[in-house]
């Protein structure tokens, strides 16, 4: 579904991404692991036209993503949820999940979209007037999320989504994280929490400045000794 290969990424002489190359099937939680500074923001902020390759190529199903501009991402069915949630403060929450469907025309069914949301997302309905921004942190990645899924996306990107939450709320998120997938949506996961991301994830992909270290089945990463020391607490 989603290629990357050989991607290189700079930030003037900064070399963010180095070369690396790793894929993501459909059906699929594919989670990237690294610490602070590994480059796993910077490679979901190219996927989706934020940022530009210095070489190397982007593919989602056959589509080369290299020529395609930020705004027309969506439209191909690739949704991102940044790093630090960046939903529209000063709106409603209705107004944010409307937002999510500006590059849809069909206004009936996005209106039953807006109501899957809230059936994934109770809490959502319950403050379905309330301005955004006061919303708890919880409150405002659920939104994040749903005003995402309004894209109708066929591939979610998610960046640290689990940032700053009490660890009740934490669960709850990595339980949407995976009953989003279970409805068809593929998911490529950056997480700090490495413990809970190889335990929802099929396969991982651990960074380390730039570099792919590591990469298998989420469940035998969990198990490897050098993930356990580095990012497990073993």
């Amino acid at each position: 579904m989603l290629k990357v290969k050989d991607l290189n990424v700079h930030y003037g002489k900064i070399h963010a991404i180095k070369g690396i190359s790793f894929e993501v099937n459909e059906g699929e939680i594919v989670t990237l692991i690294g610490a602070n500074g590994a480059g796993k923001t910077t490679i979901l902020q190219t996927i989706s036209g934020i940022l530009k390759p210095s070489e190397g190529m982007i593919t989602f199903e056959g589509e080369n993503l290299n020529k395609i501009h930020a705004y027309q991402i969506p439209a191909l069915g690739i949704a991102h949820v940044p790093e630090g949630r960046r939903i529209f403060a000063e709106m409603t929450v209705y107004e944010n999940l409307q937002m999510g469907a500006y590059i849809r025309k069909d206004k009936v069914q996005i209106q039953e979209d807006i109501e899957k949301v809230f059936l994934s997302f109770p809490r959502l309905k319950e403050r379905v007037k309330q301005i955004a921004g006061t919303l708890s942190g919880g409150e405002q990645q659920m939104l994040a999320m749903g005003r995402a899924l309004m894209t109708r996306p066929r591939l979610i990107l998610l960046d640290e989504p689990s940032m700053g939450l009490a660890p009740i709320l934490v669960d709850e998120i990595f339980d949407m994280i995976q009953t989003i997938n279970e409805a068809g949506t593929t998911v490529l996961l950056v997480e700090q929490n490495a413990n809970k991301a190889l335990h929802i994830a099929n396969r991982a992909y651990v960074l380390e400045t730039g570099y792919i270290k590591l990469s298998g089945n989420a469940s035998d990463l969990l198990v490897n000794p050098e993930v356990q020391q580095a990012y497990l607490g073993g």
